[in-house]
């Protein structure tokens, strides 16, 4: 696979879309992610870098849910691996 290299705001004007606390930065795109991502934008009048902001803002919101889960159970009883075999084996699941 081969990627290329696409600054994430390529297709807007920079001073007109970005407010002053945005910060720019180059990330590399599979091609046909970023081909994927160009339509995408087109489709909906978005910019790429708006469409990026929310993928990451919805992978970090996922990632805090995640967190939130386990410190929920971080009471709960543990069991290894090994021992989760050995009870499926005892009660005839394996």
């Amino acid at each position: 696979m081969t990627l290329q290299r696409y600054d994430a705001d390529s297709s807007q004007d920079w001073e007109n879309t970005m407010s002053e606390t945005s910060k720019r930065s180059t990330v590399y795109f599979d091609p046909q992610l970023h081909a994927a991502l160009r339509l995408k934008a087109a489709h909906t009048h978005r910019s790429l870098s708006d469409i990026v902001n929310d993928a990451v803002r919805a992978a970090l919101a996922e990632d805090q849910e995640d967190l939130a889960a386990f410190e929920e159970r971080v009471s709960e009883p543990t069991m290894s691996y090994e021992a989760l075999l050995n009870d499926l084996k005892a009660h005839g699941k394996l």
